[in-house]
């Protein structure tokens, strides 16, 4: 049995302002009950991060983090924000590397890892996400992938800082498809990011190392995830907008 501690993370994308979040925030309070035995955490947009610091702000239970970050400290980076301005706007998390960056903004391995120095810099703890395409799985790339996903970053990071770090699973073809990786799947790629983390750090901080599944997850779905072996909690997406279903996901066993 792990004594990793489950983190239940919630990734708004492209949804809900300010004023959008100070109403999910007031209903999920009241539906959801404060677990000492798991740490939730939701990442809004940016621009309505400090209405949910602000409105989570009696619930230490509850986090917020930062959806991306610049890999430059400051600059003339129009429509990009800092690891410090996040920090500085009450966020304690950061995510790095989500597949619609790299997809979307063409983030690269070595831009990823320098947000994840940039988030540690910043006193922010990064969830690093990784994962295959579907193209890459049935290719039989999915070792390969996450290899040089997680090395991109631990070849950076700072030995005595890889222990900060969280992991997330994504595989990319399960997200906004409706598909999910069945339990097997979800551990067989968790098993190769732990084996990884443990030939760069050591066996100690991969045993330690969170690691979460991100792909369609829902309250349908969540306790056959969470018995997965190896699965530490859960990345979520389109199913985190609704305050009643990301509680339900959250009291999750």
């Amino acid at each position: 049995m792990s004594d990793r501690r489950p983190l239940f993370a919630a990734n708004w994308k492209m949804y809900k302002g300010p004023t959008e979040t100070l109403e999910f925030a007031r209903r999920f309070v009241e539906q959801y009950a404060p677990h000492e035995d798991r740490d939730v955490l939701i990442c809004p947009p940016s621009i309505s991060l400090v209405a949910l610091v602000e409105a989570f702000g009696s619930r230490a239970d509850l986090g917020v983090g930062v959806q991306d970050i610049h890999q430059e400290v400051e600059g003339a980076h129009t429509g990009s924000i800092s690891a410090g301005m996040a920090a500085d706007a009450g966020a304690t998390w950061g995510l790095a590397g989500h597949s619609e960056r790299r997809r979307e903004f063409g983030d690269t391995d070595s831009m990823v890892a320098h947000k994840v120095v940039r988030l540690l810099e910043a006193d922010l703890r990064p969830i690093v996400c990784v994962g295959e395409t579907l193209d890459e799985r049935e290719a039989g790339d999915l070792h390969a992938v996450l290899a040089r996903q997680i090395a991109g970053v631990l070849d950076v990071v700072e030995l005595g800082q890889a222990s900060r770090l969280c992991y997330a699973y994504e595989p990319v073809w399960a997200i906004g498809t409706g598909l999910t990786a069945e339990p097997s799947d979800a551990a067989e790629a968790h098993a190769i990011i732990r084996a990884e983390i443990a030939g760069h750090t050591g066996e100690g901080t991969a045993t330690a190392a969170i690691i979460l599944y991100g792909g369609s997850v829902k309250p349908s779905n969540i306790e056959k995830l969470m018995a997965a072996e190896g699965v530490d909690g859960v990345l979520v997406g389109g199913a985190s907008l609704d305050p009643g279903s990301f509680s339900q996901i959250c009291s999750a066993a």
